[in-house]
């Protein structure tokens, strides 16, 4: 009888996918907060009914906790959720300025990027924020844990949840991520790319493993190298950037979205760090460049990416990709667009070589060997010996509402990795969200946030005096 009740409670246990125990370890725990900011003031009053009607079913696990079976073995349980423990509401002094109250958001944001999430319910919070910022009228922020699913499985399940503000029964739509190619694709073309991609492969390969296990980058002003840096306070800034400006300097420059992205990121942070030391300018530095490996053609409904053998499955599907960051010289000072053309170098070759497909195996090897909480550690030591990393999602072209609130923008952040640095960013509504994470009190988020924006105009003025490229 005892046997009969043991296998029933066992088939209401899904197992964790590998890279949901890597998230969700004794040594590595990585939560995201959504930041959705409102247009008018919050009216909370549809907050359950929401959760309720349309957050919940969305996907099993936001009514699941973990467990741990025989041998250790994590499970997600189905229990009852009381939503009312999910909800957060604070209260701050009435009548106080905008100032006043965009200190207390920056406050609660690295109260919330401290606390762990509770581990006797499902591991996601609702906080709502009732009082007006410089940026918006009132903040709703979404804390999950990241073994919940990655950014895209997230951000999926987001939007189920918000509609189009002009026509709430049209799909929102996203910008296009055709990029084309402009290499040889002849017979001849592709054997000597075959063999470069070989060499690149054991090269970037190799290098991975010194990085992730001995090789460590140089403390700078931007790499603190203290034991425990994931359990210390965190500050977030944000900042903006037109993404037509975005397009118009890639149409420019021949390159890809992302190669602009992470060369403006660079670029600006080589800049901070020889403002802060002039030494530091040449320090060995390294970002980790977040890689969603999905084939994205845009998102799909959460439906389809809960289907056993679907092509934009939910989970986490990212890797990393190591790209170091140039020295900042009297040549780079003089032409910014070299930071453009180095990232992009480098992540078309560690694109082209298959050193995230050997990784991927690597960390099977280990947690089939080793188990999870050893694989958790590589992870863990792959972003300690780091300095920076780096991750963006592209969100709606349209406005979004909540209930038929207007959303005036968003971003997201990740707190819980053992770096002082991480920049995350989001594309909404013709402009790029940008925000910036950094161990509080090491970092100067007010001098990052300006060296940022000067790399961007930087980067956009020496692209747009370049000659127009010509059509072939």
């Amino acid at each position: 009888m005892h046997v009969m009740e043991f296998e029933v409670q066992e088939e209401v246990l899904e197992p964790m996918s590998p890279s949901a125990q890597y998230l969700k370890s004794s040594v590595l725990s990585l939560t995201i907060l959504g930041v959705l900011e409102s247009e008018d003031p919050i009216d909370d009053s549809m907050t359950i009914p929401l959760l309720k009607d349309v957050f919940l079913p969305i996907n099993p696990r936001f009514s699941s906790i973990m467990v741990t079976g025989k041998k250790g073995v994590k499970k997600w349980k189905k229990v009852e959720v009381n939503l009312q423990e999910h909800v957060n509401i604070p209260t701050f002094p009435s009548g106080m300025s905008t100032d006043y109250y965009d200190e207390c958001f920056t406050d609660y944001l690295t109260k919330l990027g401290m606390e762990q999430l509770p581990q006797n319910r499902p591991l996601w919070e609702i906080h709502i924020l009732k009082y007006p910022t410089k940026n918006a009228a009132g903040n709703l922020i979404f804390k999950l844990h990241h073994s919940l699913g990655d950014g895209y499985s997230l951000m999926g399940a987001l939007l189920s949840c918000l509609q189009r503000l002009d026509n709430p029964l049209m799909p929102l739509t996203f910008p296009s991520r055709q990029s084309k190619d402009g290499g040889n694709h002849t017979l001849l073309g592709r054997v000597p790319r075959f063999f470069t991609g070989l060499l690149h492969t054991a090269c970037d390969f190799g290098w991975s493993l010194l990085k992730s296990s001995l090789i460590k980058d140089d403390k700078s002003p931007i790499r603190s190298g203290e034991d425990g840096v994931e359990f210390r306070p965190i500050v977030t800034t944000t900042t903006a950037f037109s993404i037509d400006q975005i397009r118009e300097i890639k149409s420019r420059l021949k390159v890809t979205v992302n190669d602009v992205i992470t060369g403006i990121i660079i670029y600006g942070t080589r800049l901070y760090m020889q403002k802060r030391s002039e030494e530091s300018g040449k320090a060995n530095s390294t970002a980790l460049v977040l890689l969603n490996t999905r084939a994205i053609g845009g998102y799909k409904s959460v439906d389809e990416m809960t289907k056993p053998d679907s092509e934009m499955p939910w989970g986490n599907r990212f890797a990393f990709l190591q790209v170091p960051v140039p020295k900042l010289g009297a040549a780079e000072q003089e032409n910014p667009l070299k930071f453009v053309k180095t990232a992009r170098r480098m992540i078309k070759r560690q694109r082209n070589s298959a050193t995230v497909y050997l990784t991927g195996q690597l960390l099977n090897v280990v947690r089939k060997i080793r188990g999870p909480e050893t694989t958790a550690r590589y992870i863990h030591g792959t972003l300690k010996n780091t300095s920076m990393a780096i991750s963006n999602l592209i969100g709606p072209v349209e406005q979004m509402a909540l209930a038929n609130q207007p959303i005036k923008g968003l971003y997201f952040v990740v707190a819980g990795a053992p770096q002082s640095l991480s920049v995350t960013l989001i594309s909404y509504v013709r402009k790029l969200r940008i925000a910036m994470t950094m161990e509080k009190g090491f970092i100067d988020p007010n001098t990052f946030k300006s060296c940022i924006e000067y790399a961007f105009e930087a980067i956009s003025k020496a692209a747009l005096a370049s000659p127009t490229p010509s059509k072939s």
